[in-house]
């Protein structure tokens, strides 16, 4: 197993129904700003290098933005903050993201989620996120050789994530940490393979928040600087 394999075959998932017939009927009926376009209409795996450092994860894709790409956070407002953000810490080759072959590369950097789906209203239930844990814990123990920072957007990112990583092999402290913006905690290995792994909080990149100035681009930045500079990364600012 690689990530490769891993990302071919959560591509090929179809575990939900309610989540396999939205993602179809999305793609069939798309929006009409795109209706020229072929949607990726599948699961949409992780994206970023295979020894990454630093994860960052999210919620789930958007029904008109990774789920028509076919690529995390790509073609949607959430991820023009997000890639934007990364950019300017210098975690990525350019500032945007539109589509597969625009030339995008992250720098020591894995995007990834909890759902791989897009799920209605951007809602996925509980029985869908734990149906879902076991491509996260296999990304995890493929990166875990290398990563030893995590950025998560979101609390329904920060509590899916966390009983992931005690069954990858990390300790997660009880009372469980509990997400905030600019949280962040050390999570020490459970087994003696695993490295010592901070964990970041940072306000979901969604308009809900950008748009009312909850959270802002250089909040962003700073939450990304930081979990790089705690995964041996070296952030700038452009």
């Amino acid at each position: 197993m690689n990530l490769a394999v891993l990302d071919q075959r959560i591509s090929e998932c179809r575990a939900c129904p309610r989540l396999v017939e939205w993602r179809e009927q999305v793609a069939r009926e798309k929006r009409a700003a795109f209706r020229d376009e072929t949607y990726w209409g599948r699961p949409v795996p992780g994206f970023g290098p295979p020894d990454a450092r630093m994860l960052i994860v999210g919620l789930a894709p958007a029904a008109h933005g990774a789920n028509r790409t076919g690529r995390m956070f790509t073609g949607d407002r959430s991820g023009d903050v997000l890639y934007a953000a990364l950019y300017a810490v210098g975690l990525a080759s350019q500032p945007t993201a539109s589509h597969i072959g625009d030339g995008l590369a992250l720098h020591g950097v894995r995007i990834t989620a909890p759902v791989h789906c897009a799920p209605p209203a951007n809602k996925p239930t509980p029985a869908e996120r734990d149906a879902c844990r076991n491509w996260l814990e296999q990304e995890l123990d493929l990166l875990a050789p290398t990563v030893r920072g995590v950025m998560v957007l979101g609390g329904f990112g920060w509590q899916a994530l966390l009983p992931v990583l005690a069954g990858a092999g990390w300790t997660v402290p009880r009372p469980a940490p509990k997400f905030g913006h600019g949280a962040s905690v050390t999570l020490a290995p459970a087994r003696p393979d695993r490295e010592p792994l901070e964990l970041f909080g940072c306000y979901h990149v969604s308009q809900q928040n950008t748009f009312t100035g909850r959270l802002t681009p250089a909040m962003v930045e700073q939450v990304l600087a930081d979990t790089a500079r705690a995964a041996g990364l070296s952030p700038i600012r452009r």
